[in-house]
């Protein structure tokens, strides 16, 4: 009866964000009528939406509490493939924030508008 749509994501440049994880998951951008909203569709409709933010926007401060992550995304990475794919993001302005060091099953990001990220072994 209820199946999930997008997630969206607030930032302030939901283009650069849009940009950042179509390149990032070989997705494409799509534009609709709205002004403030982009989303990046990928196979079988799966879709991420980005909305800009006018004023105000205060990214996550992670891992602290004083402005709470609120959610996080889990992308699933091959063992043999996971040091490319931190190059790739850092390479797109992801930074990171929590190396695995070989003792945990993923490594934490921050994409250019401070939301956190995983990259997980799968």
């Amino acid at each position: 009866m209820i199946t999930l749509g997008v997630t969206v994501l607030d930032c302030p440049d939901h283009a650069a964000l849009a940009e950042f994880y179509a390149q990032m998951l070989g997705w494409r951008v799509t534009r609709g009528d709205e002004d403030d909203w982009i989303e990046v569709v990928g196979p079988q409709g799966r879709a991420l939406a980005f909305q800009r933010v006018e004023s105000g926007y205060r990214p996550p401060q992670w891992p602290g509490q004083d402005v709470p992550q609120q959610l996080h995304l889990d992308f699933d990475v091959a063992r043999a493939d996971i040091d490319e794919a931190e190059r790739k993001v850092v390479g797109l302005g992801a930074k990171l924030v929590q190396h695995d060091e070989g003792v945990r099953d993923f490594r934490v990001y921050l994409d250019p508008a401070g939301h956190p990220f995983c990259l997980c072994l799968k």
